[in-house]
């Protein structure tokens, strides 16, 4: 898996005037917090920020270089501005790596189920599971592979092929997707 960087310093800095001055100098006020609640301003550059802030998902952990410092961090939150086209602000969370967090994660669904095949139709139910492990465990995204999933059948999110590191949240007896008998 690719691991993705982004450098930043510390800023002292606050306030409008210092953010927009940042800005029109190609980088982009950011803030850090930590585990314990702590925050860190920071400046980092808005083009390095951009390329790895669209390739990664909400569940990516990147390596956030601060003064040559690695932390391992998440992206939490960006402040976007759609009329321009870029980031204005971004939150990163940073993680000790020895601390489960807990993330919710959008079911992706691949293949198509062998009773929509026969003219079933395919029901999906829950859009998202809940997962809680260490941050190195956690997986990118969840794709559920469907393409078995016969007329009558479930496919709940027991099913799922997830590593033991994980602890299931959402209830293990969740339907994510059933095939219906075709209308007559």
């Amino acid at each position: 898996m690719e691991q993705f960087v982004i450098n930043a310093k510390v800023r002292k800095e606050t306030g409008k005037r210092a953010a927009k001055q940042l800005r029109a100098s190609g980088r982009l006020p950011a803030i850090a917090y930590n585990e314990k609640g702590e925050s860190t301003m920071l400046d980092v550059d808005a083009t390095e920020f951009s390329k790895v802030w669209r390739t990664i998902t909400p569940t990516t952990l990147i390596t956030l270089k601060i003064d040559g410092v690695d932390n391992q961090a998440y992206i939490q939150d960006t402040e976007y501005d759609i009329i321009k086209d870029r980031v204005l602000h971004a939150d990163f969370h940073i993680v000790s790596g020895n601390k489960p967090i807990t993330a919710v994660y959008k079911v992706h669904y691949s293949g198509t189920p062998a009773g929509v095949l026969k003219g079933g139709f395919m029901v999906k139910h829950v859009p998202s599971i809940k997962l809680k492990a260490l941050p190195a465990d956690l997986p990118v995204s969840i794709t559920a592979d469907v393409s078995k999933v016969e007329i009558g059948q479930r496919y709940t999110v027991r099913d799922l092929n997830l590593s033991d590191k994980i602890t299931l949240i959402t209830s293990p007896d969740s339907l994510l997707v059933t095939v219906a008998p075709p209308k007559r």
